[in-house]
């Protein structure tokens, strides 16, 4: 078995990587009520994009890279996110949201200004990211949609360090919508 993995640019790929969002998720709409809050959220699209691909050339995996100057209690901070993590339901169990994860950790980390970096999960998913590391953000989240800022509750955030320690707690604006 051969994995190829490819960091690519996030608009260009978009094409394929929504093809995938398509076959994992029931199709919801942001009126329904009985979706998960995340449902409803405006996600950001990524600057960057990890692909991976199965022996056929199918898209297996996918993990979004976000590059974005945040405001971490008063003070502007670049970071790095991770966002947007999926696995094809016929490619789960094998590794490939590690091996995506970890390679957009080490595109972060080889990324000059990215201090530290952040993810959105649920909370079937705080064992898969603790376990690799990421901790859990105790502080507030703001983002921006539709509406305007928001307190962004719709998942939990995580930090990892890249080139600093990544903060526990705080105000974090995000500048922007989420990822």
């Amino acid at each position: 078995m051969s994995i190829e993995i490819e960091v690519v640019n996030g608009a260009q790929f978009r094409p394929q990587a929504e093809t995938l969002f398509r076959q994992m998720e029931p199709h919801v709409t942001k009126d329904d009520e009985s979706e998960p809050g995340w449902a409803r959220v405006t996600w950001a699209d990524p600057d960057l994009r990890i692909l991976i691909e199965t022996d056929d050339g199918e898209l297996a995996c996918h993990a979004g890279i976000f590059f974005r100057t945040v405001i971490w209690n008063g003070q502007k901070v670049h970071i790095g996110g991770v966002g947007q993590i999926a696995t094809h339901p016929d490619c789960r169990r094998r590794g490939y949201a590690s091996i995506a994860l970890n390679a957009a950790v080490h595109t972060m980390r080889d990324h000059d200004t990215a201090q530290f970096a952040l993810l959105f999960c649920e909370p079937h998913n705080f064992e898969f990211y603790s376990s690799r590391g990421w901790q859990p953000f105790g502080g507030t989240v703001f983002a921006e949609q539709p509406e305007g800022k928001v307190r962004f509750e719709a998942m939990a955030p995580f930090v990892l360090d890249l080139k600093r320690r990544a903060p526990a707690l705080g105000t974090l604006d995000l500048g922007g919508l989420p990822w």
